[in-house]
């Protein structure tokens, strides 16, 4: 990639996990938040997913971006799973019950810290509550720091389809570096463990770590490749110091420039798809087998909170636990922070939200063309129309911020073709899809928000 075409579109621009990102959150109330749960089973999208935030970590990670803590005392972890239990009855008495489960997802933290027998108590309290969809998705992120044999053989009981495994690195020093645990037993031992029944297996990694090179994070692409995992997520890593504040022990390190992090990211894909897989959206790659490869083709590719999905699995989110996001048809709202308040709001019968977001019915039809781009590099503003139920595709670039001269000035730069009423990237491996949603969220103009860079 050029480096004047770097330079000039690797600044501060949303990741697009939702639409409007989570820093545009406001102030919202309990009773708010159930008004708005009620208000969602009247949607289209019917089919529910349960997302559980589990914020204890046996060590935190020093590049880490999610609401991460330190392991408590056994009491407070008893206090805060109960906690669960009581809000998912709180959220499931406001659902209607026809509706069907279609994922389930465990992230943090490091959801197995937790002593596998109640995850158990967890999914069999989720799944006695509401029907499931034929081939539901229970996804549980995995840290191979910490858990033995037994406990991935634990793991299994548990009724899981699918582990996200956290690698981010195969080298010892780079995870020194970072603070990260290697993983208890290796990786081909957990392979073997997990591939003895039908489930799926992601592998997670982060690029643009201290002592990482283009070459080096290419070889732990290339040895990960050989176990053959369904799903391989290559992470960008996104230096918010202001947000995290540990993360600034990484600086002193030294982080890698742009277009090193650029090389890596490339130097990976380039691994990966020699290897027979496709590449998905902005960081996923896949086997043609996976069902998300074939969505893509169809440009029928979706995302939440909780990841890429398809229309068969992607329901409206409910999430439990502290700063768990709850993503409604209509409405966004999130959980406080602190554990402790949490636990006693909840026990005491009350919903815990802090902060959530009530979208616009124009909000709603750019949340429609960001989430195009972002999962699809793709958005056909005709196609957007006749699925939302306006009267065309102007209509629906009302609502944007859609500005031709920028839009022109993207493909003259090589980032977009322009063709009528659709907008194509022309490198589906391009970073640059947050900077083409962008430019065209209104919520962008004159913004003075921070985000982390693409690169």
């Amino acid at each position: 990639m050029d480096q004047e075409i770097i330079n000039k579109y690797n600044v501060s621009t949303p990741r697009y996990t939702s639409y409007p990102p989570a820093n545009y959150f406001e102030a919202m109330t309990g009773d708010d938040f159930v008004r708005d749960i009620e208000r969602s089973n009247e949607a289209k999208n019917n089919h529910i997913s349960f997302y559980i935030h589990m914020p204890f970590c046996r060590r935190l990670c020093h590049y880490c971006g999610c609401n991460s803590y330190p392991m408590a005392d056994e009491q407070t972890v008893d206090n805060y799973l109960k906690a669960l239990h009581r809000e998912i009855d709180m959220v499931a008495s406001h659902l209607a019950p026809n509706r069907r489960i279609s994922q389930i997802h465990y992230g943090g933290g490091s959801p197995t810290a937790m002593p596998t027998a109640r995850l158990k108590e967890l999914n069999d309290h989720l799944l006695s509550l509401f029907p499931t969809i034929e081939r539901p998705e229970i996804a549980i992120e995995c840290h191979p720091g910490f858990l033995t044999e037994r406990q991935w053989q634990e793991l299994l009981d548990c009724r899981f389809n699918r582990f996200s495994i956290g690698v981010q690195d195969t080298r010892a020093d780079v995870l020194k570096a970072v603070n990260r645990q290697q993983p208890e037993i290796p990786l081909s031992d957990i392979f073997a463990i997990l591939r003895s029944q039908d489930v799926s297996i992601n592998m997670d990694f982060l690029f643009g770590l201290p002592l990482q090179t283009p070459e080096s994070f290419a070889q732990s692409v290339a040895i990960a490749r050989e176990l053959r995992p369904d799903r391989l997520v290559t992470f960008s890593y996104g230096h918010v110091p202001w947000v995290f504040p540990r993360q600034k022990i990484l600086e002193k390190m030294g982080l890698p420039a742009p277009d090193e992090k650029n090389r890596m990211f490339t130097l990976a894909a380039q691994t990966l798809e020699q290897a027979g897989y496709h590449q998905l959206g902005m960081d996923h790659f896949v086997l043609p087998t996976d069902e998300l490869y074939q969505a893509r083709q169809q440009k029928l590719l979706r995302r939440n909170f909780q990841g890429y999905c398809t229309l068969r699995t992607t329901g409206q989110v409910y999430a439990f636990g502290v700063s768990g996001i709850s993503q409604l048809d209509s409405a966004y709202a999130q959980n406080g922070k602190d554990i402790a308040a949490y636990i006693q709001t909840i026990l005491d019968g009350k919903m815990y939200v802090a902060k959530g977001y009530r979208l616009s019915d124009s909000q709603r039809v750019v949340r429609e063309v960001v989430e195009a781009l972002m999962c699809n590099y793709h958005v056909d503003f005709g196609a957007v129309a006749r699925h939302l139920g306006l009267p065309d595709a102007e209509a629906v670039k009302r609502c944007c911020n859609y500005q031709p001269d920028k839009l022109l000035d993207m493909q003259a730069d090589g980032i977009i073709n322009l063709d009528g009423d659709a907008i194509t990237l022309t490198d589906e491996r391009s970073p640059f899809v947050r900077n083409v949603a962008a430019a065209l969220d209104p919520m962008m103009c004159n913004t003075t928000r921070q985000f982390s860079k693409p690169i």
